[in-house]
């Protein structure tokens, strides 16, 4: 067993894993703050029973996010010796950053959200949804940052240690806004709207598909649409800026993500299968200049190919080509959809049109696969550098780590994260099985006395 495949694999597991939560979370928070908007605005406490739903919602996605990251942070002392000793000054002030300016905000507010019912007041209240929605941005800013250091480093200088090699941070602001951070956190957010809204989408088309509570579904499907339109055209415009910047400083990556291998015009690729030996794409359909005009406007400039590259730094080009295009089809896919969907609602028709129903339902599943699509290709395609031309992954391994025990670790892991997902699909199978309660207090959603705010309807 290689040693260097199965630390991959582990992190890979506890990444994705850990994947399914963040993005949510921030995509949820913006849902938040449209529905706390909408109460202290109209104060109509359909809305106060709404907020309440979701914030349920929201804290079990959270909790399950904090439970499945620490992990992580373990694993680049066990597995990653040599990569946290090149990089400790440079993550050790981001990831700080992260837990004293992000992660307190948003589990401090989400306090005041969870038990501040009938505590505190809606200005009050929609201030929480800000802060916490805030701050499972800010969390998100300093992972990105970080993580785009390693795609592009900037604001550092090398030095020698006792170990070895280490990097070392001469400028925080140039190591921040590295030349990646701002696009790739843009694409992130986009992202994490994309998912945020089409989880609200899917809950309230399914209680529409069953009819039920049809004033909350009907409004949270619109609260959700506006989350996921935003997302969906944001992704468009955020991936090609990000496109951008890959073509300038990761061209291999870019390279690899279209299967160019020859420098020369780029064509655009809709599908196909990249062949190594050929180097080609056979089977596909491709937009001929096509890359060449996004990343330079010029249909006929030359980009560089693959061959410009050594072969052993070439990532797994199958691998992140199918990837890359897989989430592109998924961008598109939502263009389509919230496209449809505003025009359902201009009309009147978007909680009736009853065909539309399990398309919602369904689409919180390519939410999901986009995103992790997205950290897929960006991942996959830096490889075999794990800092960007500066270190090598295989150099970045813990020198006492063993296949065997990591093998192990990966058969504990995926036992332990089985139990952890399938309590968290039972904990939010059971919260969306009962629903919303009706305003000004639990129950099982039956109707309620419009002098309470309005009608909510319950099960029929």
């Amino acid at each position: 067993m290689d040693v260097l495949l199965l630390s991959r694999l582990q992190f890979a597991l506890t990444i994705m894993v850990h994947y399914l939560f963040p993005p949510l979370t921030i995509g949820l928070g913006a849902v938040l703050v449209g529905v706390m908007s909408a109460w202290w605005w109209t104060d109509d406490r359909r809305y106060e029973a709404m907020g309440r739903f979701w914030t349920k919602v929201f804290a079990v996605n959270f909790a399950m996010g904090v439970a499945t990251g620490i992990v992580m942070e373990f694993e680049f002392g066990t597995n990653w010796a040599a990569y946290s000793r090149y990089v400790g000054d440079v993550f050790g002030s981001a990831l700080a950053a992260e837990g004293i300016f992000a992660f307190f905000l948003e589990s401090g507010f989400l306090g005041i959200l969870v038990f501040g019912w009938d505590r505190v007041s809606r200005p009050v209240h929609w201030f929480a949804s800000l802060m916490v929605f805030l701050g499972s941005v800010f969390s998100s800013v300093w992972i990105v940052v970080a993580n785009s250091w390693m795609q592009t480093p900037a604001g550092f200088h090398v030095v020698d240690g006792p170990r070895g090699p280490r990097a070392e941070i001469v400028d925080f602001w140039a190591m921040v806004f590295n030349p990646s951070s701002v696009e790739r956190l843009w694409h992130v957010l986009s992202g994490s709207l994309i998912l945020g809204g089409a989880f609200v989408c899917s809950v309230s088309g399914w209680y529409l598909w069953r009819r039920r509570h049809d004033w909350f579904s009907e409004q949270s499907l619109k609260i959700g649409l506006v989350v996921l339109t935003l997302g969906s055209w944001s992704a468009l415009f955020s991936g090609h800026e990000a496109g951008s910047v890959i073509a300038e400083y990761q061209p291999a990556k870019l390279a690899a993500f279209e299967g160019h291998f020859h420098t020369e015009p780029a064509p655009l690729w809709l599908f196909g299968l990249p062949d190594l030996e050929g180097e080609g794409v056979r089977f596909g359909i491709a937009v001929p200049g096509g890359l060449s005009l996004l990343v330079h406007g010029d249909p006929t400039r030359p980009m560089q190919g693959l061959n410009e590259t050594p072969r052993e730094d070439w990532p797994n080009v199958g691998l992140v080509f199918q990837s890359y295009h897989a989430m592109l089809t998924i961008g598109v896919f939502f263009l389509a959809l919230t496209s449809l969907g505003n025009v359902l609602w201009l009309r009147g028709a978007l909680g009736a049109t009853r065909w539309l129903h399990p398309v919602w339902v369904a689409a919180v599943v390519p939410a999901y696969l986009g995103n992790q699509l997205g950290w897929l290709s960006a991942e996959v395609g830096r490889q075999p550098w794990i800092v960007h031309g500066l270190l090598r992954t295989d150099q970045a391994l813990s020198e006492a780590v063993t296949a065997e025990l990591v093998a192990t670790s990966i058969v504990l892991f995926g036992l332990v994260y089985l139990l952890l997902l399938a309590v968290w699909w039972w904990v939010l199978n059971a919260k969306i099985q009962h629903g919303p309660d009706a305003p000004g207090g639990p129950s099982n959603g039956g109707a309620i006395d419009a002098a309470a705010g309005g009608r909510l309807a319950g099960d029929h």
